[in-house]
């Protein structure tokens, strides 16, 4: 029996029908409670060994990182403190400074003790949402809603949680509203909407909770040391490889069904022409004979691990066409799998034609989301592995043969990958020598060194970053800077200067041997484990200061949306300092160094001039604003103020742009052209300042006349 929240007196009566409820709520709740999983005792003490001893910093598992567990799992849980009630954090107390005791003696019954609460606290905001939508709001009452509720106090009665509930619903509703949809429409979308929420914590199993546990525990020490499921892991590989083995098709879940997003091209799926988006799966069955297992109200994941599978083995599906009428025979897909490549996640060129004060350019343009390897690929000595050096030193090839007069690397938004390909790519661009120095847990610093002393481009280059480039972008862009070998634009980086070890838990002899005996001693057909992600060093610059926290401050600063003080290493609570280690001998290219002042003066007189730059302080300054107030009207009248303001803004920023161009304005209610949409300034500028860097260092760069051969792959 839970214990009652401390509430002031109410009628007897009352506290009978609660005290009755509450009976009933239990005797129900305790049959879909997740219990912890066989090996979980085991897998739970030899992850509090390891982090211990291999974790960059010897963290010890004491009464303090005992409590930072505690609230780093309930924080996983309701982090915007919508479901437990302060009573139920109270009652959690009695955990703050005995998990670590609990985990070195295997026991991670707390974890599930609180989850399965959560869960039934879940459950009844789910019926609470449904009972709302029996009716429409008022959306006349001024009144509104807290959107981030992270750092408030939390609710101590029930009523409160209903009344925050019924805000969230409404501003949702209103919003629903104002596009234009009627109130039936309304309530069935936020039902749809609101089911699959249940859902997902329903289908949430033993591993999940697990799972959420251990990383409550790692990320306490560092917000990059992580505990992946088997499931995950599977899912870190593929991103950092791009390929996998299956059909080639991205799923999700719509209600208790399964259906397909979109094709691979190029994949069997998109081979077979018979899977095709929207499609629902409902059946998988293995080879040409195998039985077929119902995917009706499974879990998405679980579906995908089905249709995965090894490279030329057969899968069918039963599925739905879309568009079939209820009650049609679901069709029969036979599929032979393959390797599948992820193209959307690969570097990509683009070359740009400008004039630049009175000059015409070829800029070349290569974006690189993410730094990615196929290190099994690679190791079987396959020729078509996949790998961002690889890739680009192609790309380079070929904007050199196009005759470009400048190249730009766009790091936007890549949060990092491979270390190695970071290291590899810097090489394409310098001639030798270091490139990143690691330092260990035990104080040893070592050089990691451009392997390659050819050059793949020898010509004007800028990088450009934002605070969402982290990890093997920064490595990449402050090597860059550090040579001056190029200019880097943008925003100030991530932060994040810590390197991980990926540990296989199916390679430790411990766990090895629970899957040798799994079969006999806990009758599983088959028990394997994740891996852990484990922070056992930092990155420092070859100039000595580290990369973390403080991440990559560009040459040229551009304005930038990402709030620092929301976003960023230095946002975490458990992040690794900076500091300082002794610089790396190199010998700087210094092809940029001498240019800087003159750039920097033409790129501040461009933005200070530029209607991109002008729209986009306005738009952070807004941003600002809305943080502080952290408040929604739920006012129809008010909402549609502010919205008519904004679409008024954007009209008169479409026709500042029209304008500019020569064109006529438009009025209020015209179809805005595609073209009339804000383009983007920040590459727009960068390709700005490339051109200046061509023009005033072309006496420097030899590209055009010099020789650079392509080099080995790598």
């Amino acid at each position: 029996m839970m214990r009652q929240p401390s509430v002031a007196p109410r009628p007897p009566m009352w506290t009978i029908r609660i005290v009755c409820f509450f009976s009933l709520f239990v005797s129900f709740a305790n049959a879909s409670d997740l219990t912890p999983q066989k090996q979980h005792p085991l897998v739970a003490r030899v992850l509090a060994s390891l982090l211990t001893q291999y974790h960059y910093t010897h963290p010890a598992l004491n009464d303090s990182a005992s409590s930072e567990l505690l609230d780093g799992y309930v924080q996983t849980l309701d982090y915007n403190r919508l479901y437990f009630l302060a009573a139920d954090v109270k009652a959690f107390e009695k955990y703050r400074f005995v998990l670590d005791d609990s985990l070195n003696k295997g026991n991670v019954g707390p974890a599930f003790t609180i989850f399965n609460l959560f869960k039934h606290r879940s459950e009844t905001r789910f019926a609470y949402v449904n009972k709302l939508l029996e009716k429409e709001f008022d959306y006349n009452v001024n009144e509104s809603f807290q959107p981030d509720r992270e750092h408030v106090a939390w609710a101590a009665r029930s009523e409160e949680l209903d009344d925050l509930w019924r805000k969230r619903l409404k501003g949702e509703a209103l919003d629903l509203k104002l596009a234009g949809k009627a109130w039936p429409e309304i309530a069935s979308t936020l039902n749809k909407r609101y089911e699959n929420f249940r859902k997902r914590i329903e289908q949430l199993d033993a591993e999940d909770v697990f799972q959420y546990y251990m990383n409550a525990l790692s990320e306490s020490y560092d917000p990059h040391t992580n505990y992946m499921s088997p499931s995950s892991s599977q899912d870190f590989n593929i991103n950092m490889s791009l390929s996998l083995e299956g059909i080639g098709a991205r799923l999700n879940s719509e209600g208790d069904y399964t259906i397909v997003v979109d094709i691979v091209p190029g994949g069997p799926a998109d081979r077979s022409k018979q899977l095709n988006p929207n499609d629902k799966i409902i059946g998988v069955a293995q080879g040409d004979s195998g039985k077929w297992v119902d995917a009706i109200g499974m879990r998405v994941d679980d579906v995908v691990q089905m249709i995965r599978g090894k490279k030329e083995t057969v899968v069918r599906l039963q599925i739905i066409p879309a568009g079939t009428p209820v009650g049609n025979p679901p069709k029969i897909v036979r599929l032979v799998r393959d390797k599948i490549v992820i193209k959307d996640r690969e570097a990509k060129s683009d070359t740009v034609e400008m004039v630049h004060e009175g000059r015409s350019f070829k800029l070349g343009v290569i974006a690189i989301p993410t730094f990615y390897s196929d290190l099994e690929g690679r190791q079987r000595g396959d020729d078509n592995y996949k790998s961002t050096t690889r890739d680009v030193r192609r790309l380079l090839a070929e904007l050199r043969s196009a005759g470009v007069d400048g190249i730009l690397i766009d790091l936007r938004r890549n949060g990092g990958g491979s270390l190695q390909e970071a290291i590899e790519l810097t090489g394409l661009f310098i001639k030798d020598g270091p490139v990143v120095q690691v330092k260990s847990f035990n104080g040893n610093v070592e050089q990691q060194r451009d392997p390659d002393p050819s050059m793949a481009y020898d010509g004007p280059l800028a990088v450009l970053v934002d605070r969402v480039s982290a990890s093997a972008s920064e490595i990449f862009a402050a090597a860059i800077q550090d040579y001056k070998r190029g200019v880097v634009l943008g925003g100030q980086t991530y932060g994040k200067g810590t390197v991980q070890n990926l540990v296989d838990l199916n390679r430790l002899p411990a766990l090895s041997q629970f899957m040798i005996a799994g079969n006999d001693q806990f009758g599983q057909s088959k028990v394997t484990f994740g891996q852990v992600k484990v922070t056992v060093a930092k990155f420092y610059r070859i100039n000595g200061g580290t990369t973390q926290h403080r991440g990559v401050t560009p040459d040229i600063a551009f304005p930038s949306i990402y709030d620092h003080s929301d976003y960023g290493e230095s946002t975490e609570k458990h992040a690794l300092s900076w500091d300082q280690i002794a610089t790396a001998r190199f010998t700087p290219e210094d092809r940029v160094s001498k240019y800087l002042p003159n750039l920097r003066v033409k790129s501040q007189k461009r933005m200070a001039t530029n209607l991109e730059f002008r729209f986009l302080a306005e738009d952070i300054a807004h941003l600002k604003q809305e943080k502080t107030e952290n408040r929604v009207s739920l006012q129809e009248i008010q909402r549609k103020s502010e919205r008519e303001q904004l679409e008024a803004q954007r009209l008169v920023r479409v026709n500042e742009r029209r304008k500019a161009k020569g064109l006529a304005p438009l009025k209020k209610g015209d179809t805005i052209p595609r073209d009339d949409n804000a383009p983007d300034v920040l590459r727009e500028e960068s390709l700005h300042v490339l051109a200046d860097l061509a023009t005033v260092s072309s006496k420097d760069y030899v590209a055009k006349s010099l020789k650079v051969g392509p080099g080995k792959e790598n």
